[in-house]
């Protein structure tokens, strides 16, 4: 007998994959350097005689939207944009290198600089520290600068170099934690010719005009897949009583 109800399952699921991914993208309109989501569906035939006439539907998130995201002017020392494909390097929860596109950094309680998310940024050194009472600024190749009120006329320190990364030709993928890391493990290296915007801000590339047509979309293809259960039940059950008659 023909099973149309496991197919309608299989795409009933796939749709609640994809309203998840469209919510965690809305949610995230607003951050920093926030990289959209991407959906894949894959059909999934059963190969055969007689076999080969339903096809599943698997729905996940195979990626991310690398496009570049406005950028917003806001003055502040410590907020960088990225220019081009360059990522920030910082500490993962696991103590690994991860990269991201968020630059509002700022200096914790330790003097430890870290990123919005609270990540440590990576220098030449590892986690880059913060020597207390400084004047902290970023140069535009990813130096860290620290100058003395006490010296205002005197030139900065320097205090290390952002670790600037581009994937170029690297498989990177994309974490729970929203973080990038290397497809199978590993760094990138560290690219010296990156640059960026000091007293800026790229923000997220998520269009919420877009998403919200595809929540709607996403929510009228999950009602017809609901519908389509129940039909599917019907001629089940209407199936069952023809044999019972023979």
């Amino acid at each position: 007998m023909d099973r149309l109800i496991y197919t309608a399952f299989s795409g009933l699921n796939a749709s609640m994959v994809r309203q998840r991914v469209i919510a965690a993208n809305m949610a995230n309109t607003q951050t920093i350097g926030y990289r959209e989501d991407t959906l894949q569906f894959t059909p999934m035939t059963v190969k055969g005689d007689s076999m080969e006439v339903r096809a599943l539907s698997d729905g996940e998130v195979r990626g991310a939207n690398m496009a570049e995201g406005s950028l917003t002017e806001t003055g502040r020392m410590l907020d960088i944009a990225m220019v081009g494909k360059a990522m920030l390097t910082v500490q993962g929860q696991d103590g690994q290198e991860a990269y991201t596109r968020r630059g509002d950094l700022s200096i914790s309680p330790s003097g430890v600089l870290e990123n919005g998310d609270g990540r440590p940024v990576i220098g030449e050194n590892g986690p880059i520290s913060i020597p207390p009472g400084g004047q902290v600024s970023i140069g535009p190749d990813g130096q860290v600068l620290v100058r003395d009120p006490a010296t205002p006329n005197a030139p900065p320190n320097r205090v290390d170099r952002l670790k600037l990364a581009t994937p170029n030709g690297t498989r990177i993928e994309k974490g729970l934690d929203g973080l990038f890391r290397v497809y199978g493990g590993g760094a990138l290296p560290n690219d010296l010719e990156a640059r960026v915007l000091p007293g800026s801000l790229e923000q997220s590339n998520v269009k919420p005009s877009e998403v919200l047509v595809q929540m709607v979309e996403a929510q009228r293809l999950f009602d017809i897949r609901t519908k389509l259960i129940s039909t599917a039940k019907d001629v089940d059950q209407s199936s069952s009583a023809l044999m019972r008659l023979t």
